[in-house]
């Protein structure tokens, strides 16, 4: 075959010679044959079919010499029936053949090629959604770039839609009949048009220049059009190749003839049709080169990754298509610099135009250098982040091993083996069948063709399941096809039958493999669910899956019915095997027993379970055992009589023994021997097996397991195996009996019979806490907590009320002793862990699992704080461990903390105060009173109190009450005791103000100064006058609560740098409009004025504008209010009246009344003279202090905000106030209603523009439900 010499694929300089003006002289339009000079070469155009009508030419249509639909400027419209005339309209409709219409304007052409090609010029503008219409006067007399620019402005810029981008069906239809119409026009014109040197000029540079443009649908359509005609094009050189080779051909054939039968003629005829076709070919190869350089080498890497896609899609198809002349590196190498493209779409095109070229086994001898110098690329795009990509790039993997097992590495190969884990299951599918095709497909023919027709271990997926096996000791993951994986005739005969001479045995280890392979492969059969984390949930099935589903369940059980009896036979002694093997019955169908007449079968697994039962004493195996029999004695299944009779010979024998054992153990006392203590491990491991799944109550097993407990406890010498399955077997006796009573109906005698059994199990696992050995301690902790959970006061929900005398409520030594545990196994460091466990060094396995059991033992317990069984305080001991234990239960302390502020809002407030109470009172005690407040051990507790703080979340109207008792309580910790060396020293627990200042934030702007209030009830005026560095936390938490409100702070005079000056101001602190005011009032009003016996603070209802503070008598609200015989604060009243700070804010409003009522009556006397000095010291009062900030929380206080929980935060910063600003707000201080009325009058005077608005937005964390 004649080579075609095609442009080398490089970029040109010369790209004015590719160009063609769109001018051009009169003559050419006068006559169009005479464009050129030479005859034309080639075919004439083909005539049109017989039956269609041609094309009428301009002056036939019109009389007046303008074509119909179109004016006589060339534009373009519709005639009166609306039927479509342009040939955009047509074929975006798509309604007639695509070739007719071609033929239709090949005629026009042929008429006159001027009005043909204004035509196509305007169907490209069309197509590129442009408005603007070229006409006859700007095709004649204006340059090609003129053209498009004076298109560009004609462009609706409204929208950035245009055909190629528009969705819906007839757009989409409108891309393929687009992409139609191209390859057709070219295919029509090959023989003469194309050949003119005017219609493909005229095409290729206006698509040239409209690739060039900056309006990306002008760039975007004529680089699809130029892409399509350079695809026709190269079908043209294609042909024409092969046409010049049969030439060729045929004329070396006719000149080897002898000189008597060679015909002259004839080869002058061959000779001249071999010039023309090297004419023609030279054309076109002209034509290829002008659109590649000029459009493909620019546009390849257009900032449009549609417009890469293109390009790189149709390369491909160049490539495959014409593989003499394309197939080489200078075009290769445009594909594998776009394997690195941004964008998923041009990569996955990449990949499909290469998956093309190497299906082609022909053609790897041409892709062997573009192989090595990509084949990286290619393999580290398997692990693509476009799920489809990488889909794409193993098929191509996959394709190239085809080819060539060489070239792919062993290394390249195991990056693609680990893709069958993935969750993608594309991803895994197309591993899958890599794998599958580079250790499955190394067969002979031959040797295939003969073992086809052999079944069993003989058959050709015999040595294929043995290499799986292999594949998954090494992966411990399966993968191959179905067939293969279904083949249990060939798995069981490989585990039952003895290997044939030659055939290598199974190793212990593999046929392990193999049986956890059959197994895996018969749960995916029966249930036909996606491997764990690949599906996102249950899928339905389709009707076609259903069946295959419910075919391979009946070929199984057909199978196995008679097949697992043997196999339990030969591994009866293995228990990793037998527990397997005990799996398989459940995936059965037993219909299949009776149907089919195979009770036999039945009763053999029947003996086999058995055995295995008597032989084994390994829980896992016990555990399958008792999960058969309970799939077997089914109900509905009509073997359920025969499977009932054989388990309960099996627990009478069981019974018998037990009970046996136990009295000779007991007997036997201290001189019981090994023997004695087996039978009884032994007996009672495969009885509490069972009760796990089956009602063994009518053995009366709980008699004997509470004589073995008490006895042990008694004498402490009961072995911790046999205690830890005597409180199991116990606990399962009750939870029994417990179905029992709840499915039907019983009498008080039952009830208080199983309330003694309870609660003397109960005691027995209390006194078990104190157990010597640690499994003995955790398994009965864990009951308690199950048990006390089950009958606790829920049992009673759901019309449940007989069951009260069931419900158990622990008492406080109880708790004591759960919270004690819980400190001491679960909040212990490391080093105490590994002492605490047997054995030198622990393996990474082993830690793990010890911090699950403490995990679980810690989620036991929060949830009998969470569930209000034991009292929320003991909560406080967990809440302070949360920053040291972060990274072990952070969340399941967490969890905790949400849950039980969901319950009571306030007794969770009063239980973190006093956690962070203990840590201080743990650090006096280690320090001493003189604390070190830049220490690491205070700035942890302050670290955890600004933790705290965060979760009350940004509705600080929910958390009002919540917070302002978590101030109160700190308030009267810090003045709790006062210093033994004098007033003029601070208390010892003056600095837990410091930590309390984190919480400074989380209170309402009145809620401050009532809290201000309370605080000054503890100080003395000396106080408030110390200004030196040991009261400086007193300092901070004034200024803290002063902060945001409109009173004056304290000024500091003391030389200090410890803590940093600046203001603070509150969350809520932003300056707000007067009806918001007039409502944060109204809710405080109400709030404050509701009933003291409310659990827990609901919704807030919208409040009346109007303030209730002074409407109700002062007194009478005295009255109401609780005396307080105790000291405040103290743990009596913490615990036994948890509501008493619903009332608390109110009080302090009600004094706060009586002081504004006193200081109005001063007020009056000093108006009528009566005391002057009284109004002389308030106007003294009034003056503004000079004052200096002192910062209340570290520096990273908003960097942690994203553990608030609640409404995104918005933060508004109102600007500092000025003297006359504040003497402004003075009213507030002594009456709200004034306060409210003052604001409103001169924010509307003022106007907001006085406030600065900083808005932070910050991430939010929701607690898990």
């Amino acid at each position: 075959m004649t080579q075609m010499f095609l442009p080398v694929a490089e970029d040109s300089g010369e790209s004015g010679q590719d160009t063609v003006s769109l001018s051009m002289s009169m003559s050419e339009l006068d006559d169009p044959g005479d464009g050129k000079s030479k005859k034309k070469r080639g075919r004439p155009g083909r005539p049109p079919a017989p039956n269609k009508k041609p094309r009428k030419s301009p002056l036939e249509k019109c009389p007046m010499g303008v074509q119909r639909g179109r004016k006589a400027n060339g534009m373009a419209q519709q005639n009166g029936e609306g039927d479509p005339v342009t040939l955009f309209e047509v074929v975006k409709q798509g309604k007639s053949a695509m070739q007719s219409v071609v033929d239709d304007w090949i005629e026009s052409y042929k008429q006159d090629r001027d009005l043909a090609l204004l035509d196509l010029i305007n169907f490209f503008i069309q197509c590129s959604g442009c408005k603007g219409t070229v006409r006859i006067e700007m095709f004649r007399n204006m340059q090609n770039a003129e053209i498009i620019r004076k298109m560009t402005e004609e462009f609706d810029e409204d929208s950035g839609d245009y055909p190629l981008t528009i969705s819906g069906p007839l757009w989409k239809k409108f891309r393929y009949n687009f992409s139609e119409f191209i390859c057709v026009l070219i295919r029509q014109c090959q023989y003469s048009i194309i050949y003119d040197e005017y219609m493909m000029d005229t095409v290729i540079s206006l698509l040239t220049g409209l690739s060039d443009s900056q309006v990306r649908a002008f760039r975007h359509t004529s680089t699809l059009a130029a892409m399509k005609l350079m695809t026709a094009l190269v079908n043209v050189a294609l042909n024409l190749s092969i046409n010049q080779d049969n030439t060729q051909r045929q004329y070396e054939a006719e000149r080897n003839k002898m000189v008597g039968k060679r015909a002259n003629e004839k080869l002058e005829l061959l000779l001249q049709r071999r010039k023309e076709l090297q004419e023609n070919q030279d054309e076109i190869e002209n034509m290829m080169n002008s659109i590649f350089k000029g459009i493909f080498v620019h546009r390849y890497r257009d900032a449009i990754a549609e417009i890469r896609a293109i390009c790189i899609e149709e390369i491909g198809v160049w490539m495959k298509m014409y593989s003499d002349a394309f197939l080489n590196d200078s075009y290769l190498k445009y594909v594998g610099w776009t394997l690195h493209d941004r964008q998923g779409e041009v990569r996955l095109k990449c990949l499909k135009a290469l998956q093309n070229l190497y299906t082609n086994r022909e053609l790897f001898t041409k892709l062997e250098l573009f192989t090595n110098r990509f084949k990286d690329r290619i393999v580290s795009m398997t692990l693509d982040k476009e799920y489809d990509v990488a889909v794409e790039a193993i098929r191509l993997v996959t394709l190239i091993l085809q080819g060539s097992e060489d070239a792919l590495s062993n290394e390249d190969c195991e990056n693609v083996y680990h893709l069958v884990y993935s969750a993608h299951r594309p991803v895994a599918v197309a591993a899958g069948e890599f794998l599958h095709r580079k250790l499955f497909s190394r067969h002979d023919p031959q040797a295939e063709e003969a073992l086809a027709k052999r079944r069993g271990r003989s058959s050709p997926n015999g040595n294929l399941i043995r290499m799986l096996v292999l594949f998954f000791l090494e992966t411990s993951f399966i993968s191959s096809s179905q067939e293969l994986l279904k083949d249990w005739e060939c798995m069981t005969e490989l585990l039952l039958e003895e290997p044939v001479q030659g055939e290598e045995v199974l190793t212990d280890r593999q046929e392990s493999a193999l049986i956890e392979l059959t197994v895996c492969t018969i749960r995916q059969a029966a249930e036909a669910h996606p491997p764990v984390g690949r599906g996102t949930g249950k899928r339905v099935l389709t009707a076609k899956e259903r069946k295959t589903q419910i075919d391979d369940k009946n070929k199984l059980t057909e199978h196995f019915i008679m097949a697992l009896p043997m196999l339990l036979s030969k591994y009866q002694t293995d228990a990793e095997k037998v527990a397997n093997l005990l799996q398989i019955p459940q995936y059965f169908d037993l219909d299949v027993y009776s149907a089919g007449r195979m009770e036999k079968h039945l009763d053999a697994l029947l003996k086999q379970i058995k055995f295995v039962v008597e032989k084994h004493t390994d829980t896992e195996v016990l555990e399958a055992c008792s999960k058969t029999y309970s799939i077997l004695c089914s109900e509905e299944y009509t073997i359920m009589n025969r499977v009932d009779i054989s388990r309960s010979q099996l627990i009478d024998d069981l019974a018998d023994r037990f009970n046996h054992s136990v009295e000779e153990l007991l007997q036997a006392g201290e001189e019981a021997d090994d023997d004695d203590i087996y039978n009884v491990l032994s007996t009672l491991k495969k009885l509490t097996a069972f009760h796990n799944a089956h009602d063994l109550t009518r053995w009366d097993l709980f008699g004997n397991c509470y004589r073995l407990l008490r006895t042990g406890i008694e004498q402490g010498s009961m072995p911790e195996q046999i205690a830890v399955q005597a409180l199991q077997c116990s606990h399962y006796s009750i939870l029994w009996q417990l179905v029992k009573i709840t499915e039907g109906a019983p009498s008080k005698d039952d009830l208080l019979a199983l309330r003694r059994v309870v609660k003397s199990f109960l005691a027995m696992c209390q006194q078990c806490l104190s157990n010597v050995n640690t499994p003995v301690k955790e398994q009965a902790f864990m009951l308690l907590c199950d048990l006390l959970m089950i009958f606790s006061h829920q049992l009673t929900t759901g019309s449940r009320e007989g069951l009260q005398p069931l419900v158990f409520n622990p008492d406080s030594s109880l708790q004591n002793e759960l919270l004690n545990f819980i400190l001491d196994h679960v909040f212990i460091d490391q080093d105490d862990e590994n002492q605490s466990i047997e054995g030198d060094e622990e393996d990474e396995a082993n830690k793990i699992e010890a911090l699950h059991k403490r995990r679980n033992l810690l989620a036991a317990f929060s949830k009998l704080i969470i569930y209000d069984i034991v009292d929320m305080p003991a909560a406080a001991d967990i809440f302070k461990h949360y920053m040291k234990y972060y990274n072990d239960y952070g969340d399941i302390i967490k969890e905790t903390l949400s849950k039980t502020r969901q319950t009571d809002k306030i007794l969770c407030a009063k239980t973190l105060i006093l956690s962070l109470q203990q840590l201080f009172n743990e650090l006096i005690q280690d320090q001493g009173p003189n604390l070190d407040r830049t220490s690491s051990h205070v700035s942890g507790i302050k670290e955890l109190a600004r933790r705290f703080a965060l979760t009350f979340g940004l509705d600080q109207i929910k958390t009002r009450e919540a917070v302002a008792t978590l101030h109160k309580d700190g308030i009267e910790f810090a003045f709790k005791y006062q210093n033994p060396k004098g007033p003029e020293y601070p208390p010892p627990n003056l600095a837990f103000l410091e930590v309390l200042c984190e919480f400074s934030s989380k209170l309402l702007r009145q809620d401050k100064k009532t809290v201000h209030s309370y605080l000054e009830k503890f100080m003395t005026e000396q106080m408030m006058e110390r200004r030196e560095d040991i009261w400086l936390p007193l300092i901070s938490y004034r200024n803290s609560l002063l902060t945001g409100g409109d009173e004056d702070r304290m000024s500091i005079t003391s030389g200090s740098s410890s803590s940093k000056a600046g203001s603070i101001r509150s969350k809520k602190g932003r300056p707000a409009m007067h009806k918001k005011r007039i409502e944060e009032e109204s809710v405080e009003s109400s709030w404050m004025m509701r009933n003291d016996t409310l659990q827990t603070p609901g919704a807030l209802q919208t409040p009346q504008l109007t303030s209730t503070v002074l409407r109700e008598n002062p007194r009478q609200a005295a009255e109401h209010l609780p005396e307080q015989n105790s000291e405040p604060g103290s743990e009596s009243d913490y615990v036994h009246n948890p509501q008493m700070q619903m009332s608390w804010l109110g009080q302090q409003k009600m004094e706060e009344v009586n002081r504004k009522e006193r200081t109005a009556m001063n007020y009056m006397k000093a108006r009528s003279g009566g005391v002057r000095q009284t109004v002389r010291g308030l106007m003294e009062d009034d003056a503004e202090p000079i004052f200096e900030d002192v910062m209340m929380s570290s520096r990273g206080q908003l960097e942690d905000m994203s553990e608030e929980f609640e409404d995104t935060m918005v933060i508004d910063l109102p600007p500092s106030r000025n003297r006359r600003e504040r003497a402004e707000l003075r009213p507030d201080f002594f009456d709200s209603a004034a306060m409210i009325e003052d604001e409103s009058v001169r924010m509307n005077r003022q106007g907001f523009n006085l406030l600065y608005k900083y808005r932070i937005t910050l991430p939010c964390i929701i607690f898990a439900e």
